[in-house]
């Protein structure tokens, strides 16, 4: 794994944005450039410069073998609408090492973001928090991508996620479809999660779930706790992390996969994320889906 890419170094630096270039730069460097070319990440063929043309899509390899300006030309160039959909509930303050999951999610959603905004696609952010659901409408252009990660940074989990209004007239706005990323940690109380995402599910866009654990979930080893306290209800739960960790290991398993079994009969996309993983694989997935819209 390049270094670029690891979670712990770039959740360390402070400004957002800074963390996101150099993520989406490391991401770039690190896969085969023959397939990763202009808007559309892929090109097929070089053309000679004209005036006018965007000095960002110069070959600068070719003019060092050829002593001329070549063009890489795009196959597909088609810009689309990505929304992005964060779980704001308090259980996405839960914590391990020197990271929440919240702090994990902003740094996800600005690399996601960025690398959009080199797409030409326009961003929107929707956050999810107990009776509310703030909305910044997809846009394109360089302050928004500043509004929106002034919003990403302004994120402060508590309570408890939306309980369900009109989200079909929310997201139904446009005559094209869209990509919807939503990044959460499926943590509910009621169905409610399901129910937001059954009525997304509904309009026919393409949905992406980034399924948010961190590895001491994963592994239930909290440094010698016997009990955990949820952060959304207080309820106190008392665990055994010797005698009842395969049991729980088990269970997690069942759990999770039948997750992406109801998403799945949605005709959603799932990806389980453990906080320690780099984004790379959630960078090729948003790419994937995303080049669905463009058919």
């Amino acid at each position: 794994m390049s270094r670029l890419l690891d979670p712990k170094i770039l959740m360390s630096i402070k400004n957002l944005q800074l963390a996101a270039k150099a993520t989406i730069d490391g991401f770039m460097a690190g896969i085969n450039k023959s397939k990763v070319k202009g808007p559309g990440l892929e090109f097929s063929q070089y053309r000679s410069y004209q005036p006018g043309d965007d000095l960002r899509w110069l070959d600068w390899k070719m003019y060092a073998r050829s002593d001329r300006y070549y063009i890489r030309e795009s196959e597909i160039e088609t810009s689309i609408s990505v929304r992005f959909l964060v779980d704001a509930s308090a259980s996405m303050n839960h914590k391990d090492g020197e990271f929440t999951k919240i702090e994990y999610t902003r740094y996800l959603a600005a690399s996601l973001a960025y690398l959009a905004n080199l797409q030409n696609d326009s961003i929107g952010l929707y956050v999810f928090q107990n009776d509310s659901l703030f909305t910044l409408p997809s846009k394109k252009d360089i302050q928004h991508l500043a509004r929106f990660y002034y919003q990403l940074e302004s994120i402060h989990p508590q309570g408890t996620f939306t309980q369900p209004v009109q989200y079909k007239d929310i997201f139904s706005g446009s005559a094209k479809k869209e990509l919807l990323v939503f990044i959460t940690d499926l943590y509910q109380h009621d169905g409610e999660i399901f129910r937001l995402l059954d009525a997304l599910a509904s309009l026919k866009h393409e949905i992406i779930v980034f399924h948010i654990m961190a590895k001491n979930e994963f592994d239930l080893d909290y440094k010698g706790y016997n009990s955990l306290q949820d952060l959304e209800t207080g309820k106190i739960v008392a665990i055994d992390t010797g005698k009842e960790k395969e049991l729980y290991k088990q269970n997690l398993e069942k759990y999770l996969y039948s997750l992406r079994a109801e998403l799945l009969n949605r005709n959603i996309f799932y990806r389980l994320m453990n906080m320690e993983q780099p984004l790379d694989q959630a960078l090729k997935d948003f790419l994937n889906q995303r080049n669905k819209l463009k058919v």
